[in-house]
């Protein structure tokens, strides 16, 4: 059967040709159409073979302009169970006695366009189809985390898509039955246009029972079973929509393109899923089948995927496909993006059985209306991709050609650093000396005669109150946080999300007490400033949070956030935050084998995040795991005691670039916080062994608000106060403010010589500061004196009060 409804490109000029693409709202380019007729199909496309590689083509689905830098990462490991090659990653967090290990499976994705447009059913397919990569692996969703980037507070239109957003991702991750545990918040003008909803979800599997993202490789004939809601036209076009620049005004027309949640729907799947991952496993037939969730490109994708994988083609009819909607045309029901659906790829003597248990055991048909398994299509051996419907043949094309996609070598242009330093500072001569003991003459700023704090005070109170700083709890308190009973540190209580995934009695024992923790980090005004150092932060705040909490790293994902790749100066954005993501990982050293470092396991690019007026910033939004042996080690931030000594971890520089000291100047600075990767590296390992031998009663990262703000954060809880004196040459703004990173630690004052030994030995410098007190006082270099209360009042209302209004 030959293809029918063909296009000759090469018969139409270049202009009509981009007329026809706009006309059809296919996302390729003249160049990449004629390629698709002349060096790989050899022939004419049809309308649904456009369709399908505007779709699998796209840099959503095929990283073609950034697949060359992304190999940079290391992505293997003693650890890694399965890296970046599949619908998830899969790192071993736990081994029992019988040498089995157990992973944690990771994804981390992005839902940013059709979030700007229709905030709450983008944020939740969001959710959706990330809770369903991890699924399709095999394994039991155990919690999501998010990190989240909206513009500027003072606009209508942010405080309209931060509410349906975060109600979007609480509508959908509540219903399921998964505990939110982790996620950041960010504000910023750059945002306005396009806001950044990333989603990183959590499962477990044993390794043995990890289901693979491919069809069975030694079987004579696959058979491909679809999976869940019927097909309609919702989200067709969804992967090339997501990789287009945005347009206000295609905002109407462009809503199509986002998919209709159903998360009661997803949960029945995921149930289903569960018992038939059982069954398989009693059975001891897991690596005789592959799973996989319908994402971009729905079924087109899917099959391709799973079949090429194994080095296979496939033939789907789609007349077999279950549908919700009448007269679909068959490029729409081939590529719609509908939610809640799953794909496997069986032997023959499977499919009775997965059709029975879907449609009979678990009654989808009742469950909701049209939903169903349906065989849809069976492999083939000569590697090509074959569509019919209705008698016609769509697609005939090379099964390889078609996820391969086209590759750019894309020019960029590195980034130039042109922000500069304010002139001037607060106070520019109030230098602490490097002796204990402190003073200020008051004749040098006006500011500081009679109550010599009032000023640093107000400041304070200002950046605590910041919505860059302020509690989360207006997002936190939306989501589910305990539903599962593992969750141990809730967001917000530790800078880690911290979980026992295996605390129940169908684990073996010697496991159950194993903890992970989680943490979303990135700061878009580092990255204002420079792409290379804001991206090395984003790695060096994610591994410092999940130390803070006693948990050492074990695996990070990324969500890489940027603007036209067309555009040199975006590209070359990109090509440094790679970098500084690969340096950064690569110094760090694992725990337990000290020749490997840091592996990269999951993750995703989404390009596009421009409009025709501004871009983001370069976003590389990152996610990193750690891992405790047990969980009654798990730390929280709040201080534990009074009479306490306090100890400070990395020394302070000048480097409020970025810091939110500067941004209520409204100035942004140059001298962005700059780690020195090696020494950092022997910090991580200094505290988190501290805190696994028991010498900290209290930890917490310095980042955002500086050390000021880190130890008024770590009062709030039980109202304990501080006395404080950090010794440095630095004005005293930046001490208190700069945000260089590092540790504070609450120590009794029996284990203060034997952590200073140990950080001796690891050849990592720390300063005793202080103590806490009972007065419920921040006392902070002489220049702050303020009411804990006070200080948490502006804290917990900053971010509520602004959402308010």
């Amino acid at each position: 059967m030959p293809v029918s409804n063909t296009i000759d490109f090469s018969a139409l000029s270049p202009e009509q040709i981009t007329d026809w693409l706009s006309a059809h709202q296919i996302n390729l380019t003249v160049d990449e159409v004629l390629t698709i007729q002349q060096s790989l199909l050899k022939r004419p496309p049809t309308l649904a073979e456009c369709v399908l590689w505007s779709i699998q083509g796209s840099e959503h689905c095929s990283y073609k302009s950034t697949r060359k830098h992304l190999k940079q990462f290391v992505t293997t490991g003693p650890h890694v169970i399965l890296g970046p090659r599949e619908d998830a990653g899969v790192v071993s967090v736990a081994t029992d006695h019988t040498g089995k290990r157990y992973g944690v499976v990771m994804s981390h994705e992005s839902h940013n366009h059709p979030s700007q447009i229709v905030p709450y059913e983008g944020a939740a397919t969001g959710v959706g189809g990330n809770v369903r990569d991890v699924s399709c692996m095999g394994a039991e969703v155990i919690a999501v985390a998010d990190s989240l980037r909206f513009g500027a507070l003072t606009r209508a239109k942010t405080h309209f898509i931060h509410e349906g957003v975060v109600s979007g991702i609480a509508g959908y991750g509540n219903p399921l039955g998964i505990p939110n545990i982790a996620g950041d918040l960010y504000y910023h003008p750059l945002y306005n246009d396009n806001c950044l909803v990333t989603v990183a979800t959590l499962g477990i599997v044993r390794e043995d029972h990890l289901i693979h993202s491919y069809a069975p490789r030694h079987v004579d004939e696959v058979f491909f079973i679809l999976v869940g809601k019927p097909t309609d036209n919702s989200g067709f076009g969804g992967a090339s929509f997501a990789s287009k620049q945005f347009a206000a005004d295609e905002e109407k027309s462009d809503r199509g393109a986002v998919q209709e949640p159903n998360a009661f729907l997803e949960r029945h799947l995921l149930k289903a899923n569960n018992a038939l991952f059982a069954w398989l496993q009693e059975k001891n037939l897991v690596e005789q089948v592959g799973f996989k969730d319908l994402g971009a490109g729905g079924v087109a994708c899917a099959s391709v995927e799973l079949s090429d994988a194994s080095g296979l083609g496939v033939d789907i009819d789609l007349d077999a496909v279950p549908t919700s909607m009448t007269n679909l045309p068959g490029e729409v029901i081939l590529c719609s993006e509908t939610q809640e659906r799953f794909m496997w790829a069986v032997p023959q003597e499977f499919v009775e059985v997965i059709l029975k248990h879907y449609n009979e055991t678990f009654d989808l048909p009742n469950i909701s209306e049209g939903a169903r398994a349906a065989l849809v299509g069976k492999s083939r051996r000569d590697g090509l991709f074959v569509v019919t419907y209705q008698g016609e043949m769509l697609v005939n094309a090379r099964a390889s050609d078609v996820t391969k996609g086209i590759e750019y070598d894309r020019p960029f242009v590195l980034p130039v650093v042109t922000a500069v330093e304010p002139a001037t500072t607060v106070i520019p001569d109030a230098v602490i000396p490097a002796q204990a003991g402190i003073h200020v003459d008051s004749e040098m700023d006006p500011r500081l005669r009679g109550d010599g704090s009032s000023h640093f005070n107000s400041l304070l109170l200002q950046i605590l109150s910041h919505e860059n700083v302020a509690s989360r709890a207006p997002v936190f308190e939306t989501y589910d946080k305990q539903v599962q009973g593992r969750t141990v540190i809730e967001a917000g209580v530790g800078d880690s999300g911290v979980m026992q995934p295996f605390n129940e009695s169908r684990f073996p024992e010697e496991i159950r007490k194993v903890g992970i923790a989680l943490s979303l980090d990135h700061n878009p005004r580092y990255n204002e400033i420079d792409p290379y150092w804001g991206a090395v932060n984003a790695v060096c705040e994610s591994v410092r949070n999940v130390v803070a909490v006693g948990a050492f790293p074990r695996a990070i994902t990324d969500c890489l956030c940027f603007g036209d790749p067309s555009v040199p100066h975006a590209m070359g954005e990109f090509v440094v935050a790679v970098q500084g993501i690969a340096e950064a990982c690569k110094a760090v050293t694992m725990a337990d084998h000290p020749e490997a470092t840091l592996p990269v396991i999951a993750g995703n690019v989404s390009l596009y995040n421009a409009s025709p007026t501004s871009a983001i910033p370069a976003s590389p939004m990152i996610s990193c795991l750690g891992v405790m042996p047990d969980v009654a080690s798990a730390t929280t931030y709040a201080f534990k005691a009074t009479n306490s000594m306090l100890v400070l971890v990395g020394e302070r520089r000048d480097e409020c670039g970025g810091s939110v000291y500067y941004a209520l100047q409204h100035v942004l600075g140059a001298n962005v916080p700059k780690p020195d990767l090696s020494l950092f590296n022997r910090e991580i390992h200094a505290v988190y062994e501290a805190i696994q031998s028991g010498l900290v009663l209290s930890a917490h990262d310095i980042s955002e608000g500086g050390v000021a703000t880190a130890l008024a954060e770590m009062s709030f809880k039980n109202q304990i106060g501080v006395k404080v004196a950090v010794q440095s040459h630095l004005p005293v703004e930046k001490i208190l403010f700069s945000e260089t990173g590092g540790f504070i630690l609450e120590v009794t004052r029996h284990h203060l010589k034997t952590l200073q030994a140990l950080f001796e030995s690891t050849q990592v410098p720390l300063q005793v500061i202080g103590e806490t007190t009972t007065n419920s006082r921040l006392s902070i270099n002489q220049m702050v004196d303020l009411s804990v209360l006070e200080a948490k009042a502006a804290w917990e209302n900053g971010l509520r009060d602004k959402l308010s209004h």
